[in-house]
Order: structure tokens, then C-alpha cells, then sequence
């Protein structure tokens, strides 16, 4: 049973050409990571997605405690020996949503913009049909991805639907063509099909609309709220939105490894053209882990959900044994890119691939939960039975989520294992709160099979899989390294 949302891979490759550099060595504190320990995490993650991927080039970032590590992998070009570097500049497609994101925590944090409000309070001309049985799209519900929107604008779900090797074509040209003026033809045409700030539907549609919103209120261009509220502040040098002609991005390939074209946007660009470096995507990371007001608006549960949430714009966003974690994933027509912020942990990571094909994300995924496994610390605790205690007649489940973390963000916590088909969400296991950061529940002991091995993970929030500490006694060898329960 797999637990987290990509399956982690184990093999090992050697990559010749590698370009390293760091910022702020230090040695080992405090029994914390060393450097080279960080170091060999990078190059064994980079080994095995470079041979998964087939990606030509991989650059890895990592923020640590306010130190910065980069490392670059294999050549931009097939043959050519031309490895990336810090400078290299990328096309991070949809992390640019991270950017509108904080533009719009901005002027909420400034009172241009209030998250209970309509939409239509800030968009130019009259849309009646904003709104579903009379509930209008309110600003939490657009940075939620939960507008209620039946389709994206533009619409292109004829294409994904009948995908092939030459869809790249038509998605192009569909976006070469589609001007601002035809945004809001088909705005005015829209129907919502579900309730606003109820159902997740990721849309570039909502991301249009909400840079015609900021220029709305700020009177000032997308591009240029982006320039002086975020490049320049964050000293973003070589970040940019609209590239010159001669500028050069890092060449990127489908999984034929034929040479793909850049994206194209007549529109504000808000959804996905930022082209970037691994560097500056290393000084937001650096932000993203700051207590910022605008970072952590921008980070905010605004619909108060359970589980997991968006924040703004984020793909999703939950809480595990480590605390909040940010997800955000970037697809062009060929690089890929992922971003995970634990900024509880001030740990962000930043993973780059000039390939793009529809197994690119999976691979992503899974190095970028190995990387993060890997440095994130833990409390080290007592080598032992980890989890649970018996009793003649039951076992004693008991979680205690890390006191320095914010208790705040838990929840609920339950079981899932063998016992329940690895379901979070069965009433059976729900674990009951003892104090702040302490969870306990007592299951009878008929509940769990003599003759086979139980095994077992906490759940936060019934979405946040907890991994267990290294030095349980309890634990299972490879696999998930799930708990194990003996009777």
C-alpha cells in the first residue's frame, strides 16, 4: 500500500557531467544534516529520475535552515555537454500561479481586495451569470481553484480529452490565437455547474481573471505589479514574464525527445509564462518560508477546510507529521518542474526536468518525496515499539505530533492500515485528542489478525501519511516502511 501520492524509486545511476555550487557551506550541528549528507541525497534522487524521466537534465534546489544548495545533472541538449546552471533559465509554467497568488495575498493584506467579496465587484462590465442559484463566485473561491466554472477558458477539453504526439500543435495555436477580447466573450457565456467554494477544479481561466482583477485595482499592468511587488523586492534579477525575442530559455523535449516549442499567452500570462532560474526559484523559496504577512495570507486555509487546501493557487496544501506542506507542480510543453515548501521546517525544494510527457509529474513527484524525506530532520526518540502498547485486551494507539510544530493545523488523526483497507476516513479509527499534541485510541485486539501481519500509518486531517521514525523497532523493512502491529 502506498501512502503518499507517488511511489518512491529506488535505482541508482551515475551521471557524468554534474555543475554544483553552495551557498553558505556549514558543517554539522546539533546533529542536524551535513552538507555532504544533503549533497548525496541530491545526487542520488537526481540519478534515479534522470534514468526514470529520461529527462536529458535535472537541476535540483534545495533551502535548508537559510542555506541554499544547487546541483545540475546531465546537459540541456542531448550530445551537446551544455549543463545547466544557476543562471540557466527555465520556463516554470504553472509555478508562475504562485506568483498571482501572492499579488492577490497582497492587496487582501492591503484592503483593496476582501476574500468574502464577489468577484464581479472587481471585474469590468456586468456578469449575471457569475453565480450559481444565486451564490456569487466570491475571491476565496477564484484562489481556491472552486468557482464553480463548468469549463476552462479557453476551452480546450476537446484536446486533452484525445491526446497524441502532435497535440502540442493544437494546444499552441489555440493559444496563439486567443486574445483578451475573446476571454471575455466566453466569460459572459460561462456557466457555473456546482455551488462556488465547493468542488476543486484546477482552471488557467481563474488565474486570467484574477490578473484582470489586480490591474483592476491597483491601475497598473500584471507585468508590472510583478516587477516591483516581487522581482525587485525579492532581487529576482534574471526573473522575467514577457521574454525578448533573443532571449535565451533552456531547450526542452517531449519523452521522443523531440525539441518543443515555448508556451504562448496573448492574455496576462498570470497562468503559467514566468521563466525563471534555479536561483531566483531558491531566493521564493527562501520567502515562501518566511513569516511574511503576504506569504502567509497567500499560504492560508481561506476555506477552512479539514483536510487539505490551496491556499492561493497552490495545487493542494496539508498538514503531516512535519507540519504545512505546499505543493505546486509546472508543465510546459517540455520541462517539467515541482515545488514543496515545509515552511515549519524552513525546507523548500525546487526539482527541474527538460522533458515533458504524461509520465513526466509521477517521476517528479516521487524524487521530490524521497528528497524531503531524506532532510527532513526528525526528534529522535527512544529505539523501540513505536506507536502502540498492548494490554490484555487491547492495543493503545497513541500520536504525538512534534511540539514544535502548530497543533493548531491537526485536525483530527486516525489509523489506517491492514485492518481497514487504508482507510483515513473510517469512523472506527478516529483517534481522540488528549491534550494539544497528543492523539490516543483503544481498538480491541480481536480487531487485528493473529496469522498475518497488521501494519499501520497515522493520518492527519485523513490526508497527511506519517512516516514513521527511523529507529522504530516496529517498522517495516523497505516497502512503505509502515508500523507494525504483533499481537
Amino acid at each position: 500500500m502506498c501512502c503518499t501520492k507517488y511511489i518512491l524509486m529506488r535505482t541508482k545511476i551515475l551521471i557524468p557531467l554534474l555543475c554544483f555550487s553552495l551557498f553558505a557551506f556549514s558543517q554539522q550541528k546539533n546533529g542536524s544534516l551535513t552538507d555532504q549528507e544533503i549533497i548525496a541525497s541530491m545526487d542520488k534522487n537526481a540519478a534515479a529520475l534522470s534514468q526514470k524521466s529520461k529527462a536529458n537534465s535535472v537541476s535540483i534546489g534545495i533551502v535548508k535552515d537559510g542555506k541554499t544548495y544547487t546541483r545540475h545533472y546531465g546537459e540541456i541538449d542531448k550530445g551537446k555537454g551544455n549543463t545547466a546552471t544557476d543562471n540557466t533559465l527555465f520556463e516554470v509554467a504553472s509555478i508562475t500561479k504562485l506568483f498571482t497568488g501572492l499579488l492577490t495575498a497582497q492587496a487582501v493584506v492591503e484592503g483593496k481586495i476582501n476574500p468574502e467579496d464577489d468577484i464581479r465587484k472587481y471585474i469590468t462590465g456586468s456578469y449575471p451569470n457569475l453565480e450559481y442559484q444565486g451564490n456569487p463566485i466570491r475571491i476565496k473561491d477564484l484562489v481556491s481553484f472552486r468557482t464553480g466554472f463548468s469549463h476552462d477558458l479557453p476551452d480546450n477539453e476537446e484536446l486533452r480529452k484525445n491526446r497524441n504526439d502532435s497535440s502540442y500543435l493544437a494546444f499552441k495555436k489555440m493559444d496563439d490565437s486567443y486574445s483578451r477580447a475573446f476571454f471575455f466573450e466566453d466569460l459572459k457565456k460561462m456557466k457555473l455547474d456546482t455551488l462556488p467554494g465547493t468542488k476543486f477544479k484546477y482552471s488557467n481561466g481563474s488565474l486570467h481573471l484574477t490578473a484582470h482583477i489586480l490591474e483592476n485595482v491597483y491601475h497598473k499592468s500584471y507585468e508590472t505589479l510583478l516587477q516591483e511587488n516581487i522581482f525587485s523586492k525579492l532581487s529576482l534579477n534574471s526573473t522575467i514574464l514577457n521574454a525578448k525575442p533573443n532571449t535565451v530559455i533552456a531547450n526542452g523535449y517531449d519523452g521522443r525527445n523531440v525539441l518543443m516549442p515555448n508556451l504562448s499567452d496573448n492574455l496576462w500570462g498570470a497562468a503559467g509564462c514566468i521563466k525563471s532560474t534555479l536561483k531566483d526559484l531558491t531566493k521564493f523559496i527562501t520567502y515562501e518560508c518566511s513569516k511574511n504577512k503576504i506569504v502567509t495570507e497567500s499560504q492560508r486555509n481561506v476555506l477552512n477546510s479539514d483536510q487539505t487546501w490551496n491556499g492561493y493557487f497552490w495545487d493542494y496544501v496539508q498538514v503531516d507529521g512535519n507540519g504545512e506542506n505546499f505543493w505546486k507542480h509546472g508543465g510546459a510543453f517540455g520541462t517539467q518542474n515541482m515545488m514543496l515548501i515545509y515552511p515549519e521546517r524552513k525546507i523548500g525544494i525546487s526539482v527541474i526536468v527538460n522533458i515533458s510527457d504524461e509520465k513526466t509529474s509521477n517521476e517528479l513527484g516521487a524524487a521530490i518525496v524521497s528528497l524531503a524525506s531524506d532532510i527532513l530532520t526528525e526528534k529522535k526518540l527512544k529505539k523501540g515499539i513505536y506507536g502502540y502498547k498492548l494490554t490484555s485486551d487491547a492495543v493503545i494507539f497513541t500520536y504525538k505530533h512534534d511540539t514544535t510544530l502548530n497543533p493548531d493545523l491537526v485536525k483530527s488523526v486516525s489509523l489506517a492500515g491492514t485492518f481497514d483497507n487504508w482507510n483515513p476516513e473510517d469512523q472506527k479509527y478516529q483517534m481522540v485528542r488528549k491534550n494539544k499534541n497528543t492523539f490516543e485510541l483503544s481498538v480491541p485486539k480481536s480487531h487485528f489478525s493473529k496469522d498475518k501481519v497488521n501494519m499501520f500509518k497515522f493520518v492527519i486531517n485523513k490526508s497527511g501519511w506519517v512516516k514513521a521514525p527511523d529507529n522504530a523497532s516496529n517498522i517495516e523493512k523497505g516497502g512503505d516502511q509502515n508500523l507494525i502491529i504483533v499481537i
